[in-house]
């Protein structure tokens, strides 16, 4: 697949959707940003380098082990939405941020100059940036 944060997104929305506890995608430093960005929000218990297990169809050197989070044999993260893709880059103004990101567990995860981060964060800080795509 040609954008990076779409696959590693949509993985992880297909292990929950198959009830999996841990999903082993590619490595690679946005990856490991926008994992980091939803171990922060409480979508992920934990993501971090490891070997790629021997019945993989990876065959990168290096793989990230993410770890999906549960409450009460539910997952968190219940769906993905993406927003931006490559013949596509929605860009959003830090006033703008609110009307995207609704009440509940909406959250929206943006590429900005200061690097990765919710919306939550972003609108704190007053930054705008891309949307990368949207989760809950």
């Amino acid at each position: 697949m040609d954008h990076k944060v779409s696959d590693f997104v949509i993985r992880i929305k297909n292990a929950t959707l198959a009830k999996r506890k841990r999903v082993f995608v590619p490595y690679c430093n946005i990856n490991k940003a926008v994992g980091r960005v939803l171990v922060k929000e409480g979508y992920l218990e934990s993501i971090k380098e490891a070997e790629p297990p021997k019945e993989s169809e990876i065959s990168h050197k290096k793989v990230l082990e993410v770890v999906i989070k549960y409450e009460r044999r539910n997952p968190v993260l219940t769906d993905v939405s993406i927003v931006s893709r490559p013949s596509l880059h929605v860009f959003v103004s830090a006033s703008d941020i609110p009307e995207i990101q609704r009440k509940g567990r909406r959250t929206v995860v943006l590429s900005t100059n200061k690097g990765i981060m919710s919306g939550k964060e972003a609108y704190k800080k007053g930054i705008g940036g891309e949307i990368l795509f949207k989760i809950w």
